[in-house]
């Protein structure tokens, strides 16, 4: 059994936990969209033909912003096909996907899902195949009240107030091969930062979002950072960060900590932009939009043949998550947490049946993945300010990222209480830890939870749903306070 402690003080603060933290992505890809929020004729189906179940796991998963709608389908996406009537609406190829967009489901319908599911919407646009004017006219449409020819057009098509959209992508990952429309850091960086000056003329409290790197793996990481900062430092407020993580060969502790290279991103973006600020001699802070990050076994998707029958809503990247997915994915949750004072905003992609927390059938049931669980509780627990804790714990050594702690933690103190958050990456050893809470008085334990199972390959299934979910730690000791941390688990204990 390993041996760790912390300690968690109010005065250790880091920054006020952010809302949109806790954001989603819906993406119009595979079963995202159809018969995933939306799907007419499902037996849960409400007016406007979203799933009223998918809507209910959506509140329960506690998300706070939707990024929409991509992504690679916004750099070929034309927004104008996904407003009016549904029967006149175009059906489009979408080239990032290899599928045929039926655009049933577009923006109006979008904000009115965001609406009804208590979530902020988060629109992308598309810098790819389009550029000023389009983005004009889409936050013309969408924002403006009325008394102009597209902010009518939105009242006759059904929305009477504007959408009220506050936070815009400047375009999706240009620094990929891979993006319709793919651009050098200078030539992004330019229609990035032209594009920002006019929607400011329209509306100057805009937040707006450039592209950073998909990866920290890229071949242009930091340049591409450096390049379309110095361009579009002075009109945006973020700069974005992808990141996705899968196991690989089953090297199992490297990826239980692949949370340390989401650290390593965040610290170098954060240290370029900061370059960039001092060089342009301005007293601005950049932040950073995690706007996509999540496990994804992207090489079985790399590995599958490409389509050739452009089929409408195939089931694609439909990821079913297992124990050590949740526990992994978990540490990432910690990692945006902990570095509040710069990540201010992120998006876990996707929401529903692609790499998502909710899976659904098509005409059937819908339901919890491992991933789930992380993620509403954080969102439901974390308050007030975020604490620093820096526990002292055996390491272990990782084939990718060298010696880790064999235990990774962070806490958030607020009116109600303390909550600490806390993986343990052991595939084989329980950690016993100590928790010092004197700082915070007469603290008492009001719950502990744990997501662990013996096999750390168990998943949830529609059938066996909550074979892997949060149940009470039993192994619980009070003053001092010590939890035992079974091997590969989740773990949150709340005080108050």
């Amino acid at each position: 059994m390993h041996q760790a402690k912390l300690t968690l003080d109010p005065a250790f603060t880091i920054a006020p936990v952010r809302r949109r933290t806790f954001g989603a992505f819906v993406e119009h890809l595979g079963r995202c969209v159809y018969t995933g929020i939306y799907e007419p004729g499902h037996p849960t189906a409400d007016d406007d033909g979203f799933r009223r179940d998918v809507l209910d796991l959506t509140r329960e998963l506690g998300v706070s912003t939707i990024r929409y709608p991509g992504g690679n389908f916004v750099s070929g996406y034309r927004w104008e096909d996904g407003i009016g009537p549904v029967a006149e609406r175009p059906r489009r190829l979408d080239l990032a996907w290899q599928s045929t967009e039926t655009n049933e489901v577009g923006v109006d319908e979008f904000v009115r899902w965001c609406r009804k599911a208590g979530v902020e919407p988060m629109m992308a646009l598309n810098l790819g195949t389009r550029g000023i004017a389009e983005a004009l006219d889409l936050l013309e449409y969408c924002n403006h009240p009325s008394g102009t020819t597209l902010s009518d057009l939105r009242v006759v098509n059904g929305s009477k107030e504007p959408h009220g959209i506050r936070m815009w992508c400047l375009g999706n990952e240009m620094d990929g091969p891979w993006q319709t429309g793919h651009k050098t850091a200078h030539e992004y960086g330019r229609l990035a930062a032209e594009t920002a000056r006019a929607m400011r003329m329209v509306d100057p409290t805009l937040e707006l979002v450039a592209c950073g790197s998909s990866g920290s793996s890229m071949p242009t990481f930091g340049a591409w950072e450096a390049t379309v900062l110095e361009e579009t430092y002075d009109v945006v407020d973020y700069i974005s960060c992808h990141a996705y993580y899968e196991e690989h060969d089953g090297d199992l502790g490297s990826f239980l900590a692949c949370s340390t290279d989401m650290e390593y991103f965040i610290r170098s973006v954060v240290a370029t932009a900061d370059h960039v600020g001092a060089r342009l001699k301005s007293r601005k802070k950049i932040d950073i939009s995690f706007d996509e990050w999540n496990i994804w076994y992207l090489s079985r998707h790399q590995a599958a043949e490409r389509r050739t029958d452009w089929p409408i809503a195939p089931p694609l990247l439909e990821d079913r998550y297992h124990l050590a997915d949740a526990v992994a994915f978990g540490g990432l949750l910690i990692t945006l947490l902990r570095n509040s004072d710069r990540v201010t905003a992120a998006s876990l992609a996707q929401l529903v049946n692609v790499i998502a927390p909710i899976m659904t059938e098509t005409g059937g049931r819908a339901w919890r993945q491992t991933t789930f669980h992380p993620f509403a509780q954080a969102s439901r627990l974390a308050a007030g300010e975020v604490l620093r804790v820096e526990p002292t714990a055996p390491t272990y050594e990782t084939k990718a990222y060298g010696e880790v702690p064999v235990i990774d933690a962070v806490a958030t103190h607020g009116e109600d209480g303390t909550t600490l958050f806390v993986v343990n990456r052991s595939a084989d050893q329980p950690v016993s830890l100590d928790i010092d809470t004197r700082a915070l008085g007469g603290a008492r334990l009001v719950e502990a939870t744990t997501l662990t199972d013996p096999d750390v390959y168990a998943r949830n299934t529609a059938d066996d749903p909550d074979r892997i979910a949060p149940r009470p730690n039993p192994d619980v000791e009070h003053d001092p306070l010590r939890v035992l941390l079974p091997p590969v688990s989740w773990n949150v204990i709340r005080l108050a």
